[in-house]
Order: C-alpha cells, then structure tokens, then sequence
C-alpha cells in the first residue's frame, strides 16, 4: 500500500475508494473544491454569531426564570412560578419542529443563507419583544399570553436557525478541519449563553429586587435589537455554500426541488437510520445542556436555597470553561474521531453524573465549583462534535431539511423540556438528586446511539466534492487519490 494512502483513516479510504470506483478514475482539479480563507472565516463569524444571540437570550430566561414567574405570574406560589415560568420556556420548543418543517425544506430549495438571514431577524425581534411587554399587573392575563406568543416567534426561528447554521458551516468546511471549524459553532453558542448571564449577574448584584421585578429585567431583552440588526447584516453578506451550489447531479437536484411535504416523506423513508442516530445525540446533547444552562441556575437557588448571586456566578464558571474547552476538543474530534468523544463523554456521563451532583450540592465554595466544571466537561465533549457529525449524516439535497426536523423535534421532546421534568420530578419525589439520574439515562441512550454512529471525521460529506483549504492541499489529495485508485486497480486485479 502508498504510503499516502496508508496515511490516510481508514473512513476515509474507503469513501474515497467509493467514489472513485463510481468515477472509474482518479480525482482531477474539478474534482476538488478549495475553500477560500476570507469566504471560510465569514461563514463561521456570521453562523456563530446567530447561535451567539440566540443563547445570549436563552442565557438571560435562564436566570431570570424566577424573576419572571413574579412578574407575569405573581398570584402563583414561588414553586409554581418557577415551574410556569419553564412551561413558558418550554412552549418555545413545542413549535421549534414546525419552524424546522417550514424553513428547513425551504433552505434545501432556495439556499442556506437566505434562511438563515429570515431565522436571524425574527429571532431578534421576538427576544426584542419581551422586553416590552407590560407586567401581570399592569394588563392582567395578557401578559403571560404575549410572553408565550414571543416565545412561540422564537422558537420558531430557531427551528430553522442551529440546522441551517450547522449544515451552513460544515458544508464550507474543509474535511481535514470541520470538527474544529463547526466547533466555533457551538463556540458561539456558549459566549452568548455566558454574556447573557454575565449581564444578568451584575444587574442583580448592582439593582436591588424590586428594581429588578419592575424594570431591570427589560434590559437583557431590549439588548437583542441592536444584535440582531448586527447579524443580519453579516448573514446577508454571505455567499451561498459550495456544497449547496455544487448539487452535483440530476438526481439530487430533483429532490432539491421537490414540496415540503415530498421531502419529508422523502426523509423519514429513505434516512430514517441516520435520523434516529442524529436524535439520539441532540437529546444526550441537549438533556446535559438544557440541564446546565437552563436548570442549574433555579435548581440552586429555589433547591439548594443559595443567593442568586453565588449561584450565577457558579454556572458562569462552567460557561467559561466550555468556552476554553470546545475548539480544543473539535480539533481533538478531527484527529481521533467524532464516535471515541461521544463514547467517552456518555460513558463518563453514566458514571460522573451522581458525584457531580454530590459536589454541586456540598457546602463551601470549591466543592460545587468542581462539581461545574466535571459537568460541564461532559457537556463540551458532546457540544464540541456536534455541528460537524450531524450534517454528515445526511446528503446535501435534504441535509438543512433532515436537520432541521431530526434536531428540532429532540430538542422539543427531549431538551427544552428539561428543566420543566427536573423541577417537577424533585417537587414531586423532595429527592434533589433526580436531576443526577435524568442525566445518567441520558447518557445510557447517547452511549447506544454511539453505537449505530458512523464516523466521520476527515470524509467528504455525503453528496459533495472533497473539501481542501488550500491549492497544496487540492494537489495533494488529486496525487493520493491516484496511487489510492493505481492500488485498488492492482488489488481487484489480484483478487
């Protein structure tokens, strides 16, 4: 065997192999598409910009969940406002696989970044809305009724905002580096969610409570319009993806231009193995995700009965460290492979959960700060991998659409509701370690996904060339390509 092909991982000989036998020759310069660093760094900086926003929201519900169960439900009790307070968080999630429905068929159709452009503002506007609705006391009824209809706006952008942006930068990211390049993704992702709660630990700390219950809370939200406004601007700078443009044959532009309805029979017919796989790993994901961010922050204050400002500060710390961790472990995904991090991390998930809790729950200050960290490391080896497995396990002609539904319809069930299970599964049992076996059975389901996970880290994604960053690189692969395809002639030849 060459040396270059030796050199090569295994999954990727053998889908180079496969296309070549197809092609019945080695790879030419058209064969390869260079993917040009400015075009590159803008589509990551565009993309991680929209997560970026969409959890800086996220990051400002999650700690002020209690808060707004006392602006919007006060006649409740504290217990009850804090689990209407979920219930509303969570009915975003109830209509995001109906924005996946809508905008992921339509970016298979029309393009990625057209949508992603749509899915930007209306999620601008509708975090920009809460922030001026009039309290319970001010309009009565109507204002949990408008709380829930902007979530419902905003749920439904994002629908088609993580499968787009994640189908958006993998399909401009080279093989040999799309675990670290989707990883800035999630990257994004994360500085929002540790912005978004940066900014609400020192309002708490600077505003006393009752200027937090009676305007404080506004702030955060009235934020998303200037974002929104900033990303918008980015996104509609962007150029289509290769991947999307190149549509390499007949067949896949058929489906391409086929009704909603067609391609999502399409899908759950033809790729249904892949997108059972994808939900599997969007809930061990978005349970130990949803579990952190969202929940950690109420599960210390109304469980645990710390200070609010102890307790933000707390999962603040976890945020930074994913912040640190994540490109770090994407490349490390680039190199090992997406299956050995899922593996490990739900392995470790299984294990760890219960002494993370343990820690979390101790008294003092370094015990629950250890018990952030060990959780939130777990988080980061699921977060890392994700944006760059995911769209591999679909083809280009329905990948926005199969994302869209398989990641939407896991989070709705699985993730968002996260935080709602939690707290009533310890106000039903008065045992603050259920939140522990939640993550534990989350991570039995996401070390059996890994099982059926084929690996893709380096491989050309599935209905596109061969992705190089650079022309020595282009030359490279075309000289492998021909002594991988001289050494599988001889081969078919002896056998």
């Amino acid at each position: 065997m060459p040396g270059s092909v030796a050199r090569l991982p295994r999954q990727v000989r053998d889908e180079l192999s496969r296309r070549l036998r197809r092609s019945r020759r080695a790879f030419r310069e058209e064969d390869v598409q260079v993917v040009e660093g400015p075009l590159l760094k803008r589509a990551v900086g565009a993309s991680a910009l929209g997560n970026c926003m969409e959890w800086f929201d996220f990051g400002v519900y999650s700690y002020l969940a209690a808060t707004l169960g006392k602006v919007f439900f006060p006649d409740a009790s504290p217990a009850a406002q804090v689990i209407s307070s979920f219930a509303t968080f969570a009915a975003a999630f109830v209509v995001r696989p109906l924005g996946g429905l809508v905008f992921g068929p339509l970016g298979d159709r029309v393009g990625r970044q057209k949508v992603l452009a749509t899915t930007m503002i209306m999620m601008a506007i509708g975090t920009f809305s809460i922030g001026l609705i009039p309290s319970y006391a001010t309009i009565g009824v109507a204002a949990p009724i408008l709380l829930l209809l902007a979530r419902m706006v905003q749920g439904f952008s994002t629908g088609g905002e993580y499968g787009g942006a994640t189908t958006f930068v993998a399909e401009y990211s080279p093989d040999r580096r799309r675990g670290f390049l989707s990883s800035w993704l999630d990257f994004g992702t994360f500085v929002g969610y540790a912005l978004g709660s940066a900014l609400v630990t020192v309002l708490n700390l600077l505003l006393t409570d009752a200027q937090m219950l009676d305007w404080g809370w506004r702030l955060p939200f009235l934020i998303a319009g200037p974002l929104g406004v900033i990303g918008l601007y980015m996104r509609l700078k962007l150029e289509e993806s290769p991947a999307f443009q190149q549509q390499l044959d007949e067949h896949e532009k058929g489906m391409a231009e086929q009704s909603a309805g067609g391609e999502f029979k399409t899908i759950v017919r033809d790729h249904w193995r892949p997108l059972l796989v994808c939900m599997g790993l969007v809930l061990l994901y978005n349970v130990t995700n949803y579990m952190i961010t969202g929940y950690l922050p109420t599960y210390q204050t109304e469980t645990l009965n710390r200070s609010s400002g102890f307790s933000d500060v707390l999962v603040l710390i976890g945020m930074v460290w994913i912040v640190l961790l994540i490109t770090f472990l994407g490349r490390l995904s680039d190199r090992v492979g997406r299956r050995p991090l899922y593996a490990v991390g739900a392995a470790a998930m299984i294990v760890l959960a219960v002494p993370g809790f343990l820690l979390l729950k101790a008294d003092g200050t370094w015990a629950p700060v250890a018990g952030v960290l060990l959780l939130s490391t777990l988080l980061a080896c699921f977060a890392a991998p994700s944006a760059a497995t995911l769209p591999a396990l679909f083809p280009t002609a329905v990948r926005y659409a199969a994302m869209a539904i398989g990641f939407n319809f896991a989070v709705a069930a699985f993730g968002g509701t996260t935080p709602l299970f939690a707290e009533a599964l310890v106000n039903a049992t008065g045992n603050d370690m259920m939140p522990a076996y939640y993550l534990m059975a989350a991570g039995v389901i996401g070390l059996v996904t890994v099982r059926f996970l084929p690996e893709s880290a380096q491989v050309p994604l599935n209905g596109s060339q061969p992705m190089v960053g650079s022309r020595r690189e282009q030359r490279e692969l075309i000289t492998t390509s021909k002594d991988l395809y001289s050494f599988s002639e001889e081969r078919s030849k002896v056998l």
